[in-house]
């Protein structure tokens, strides 16, 4: 499983690699805490090909035990998702949340996880 520590405007976020699959099942949240912990982070970014297969379906309950598993260490997850690439349940726009978004793009993700200081 690769990780990156990567730095945008001071944050240290760690970021999965884009082809890499990091969480088979919803338990596998733990490799990216571990990940986060190692790099001092409380940031994350993957990417639609990281998470679960079923993540994106609101009612399979894997999205609600994965950020619950993150929320308890306060950690923010940005997923970037190209556009056309990830069928999204009807609700899943429900899920949006102080400590999740989906972007389109990483340069998107990457300003949401380290906000510019002064705004």
């Amino acid at each position: 499983m690769s990780f990156i520590t990567i730095e945008h405007d001071g944050v240290t976020i760690v970021e999965a690699d884009p082809a890499e699959t990091v969480m088979r099942r919803p338990d596998d949240a733990s490799r990216l805490l571990e990940a986060c912990f190692s790099a001092h982070s409380s940031r994350a970014l993957l990417y639609a090909a990281n998470v679960t297969p079923r993540f994106f379906d609101l009612s399979s309950g894997e999205a609600g035990v994965i950020l619950d598993t993150l929320r308890r260490f306060r950690v923010r997850l940005a997923v970037v998702c190209a556009p056309g690439t990830v069928t999204f349940s009807r609700r899943f726009a429900e899920l949006r949340a102080d400590d999740l978004r989906v972007f389109e793009t990483r340069e998107e993700a990457c300003a949401w996880l380290a906000p510019a200081r002064g705004r």
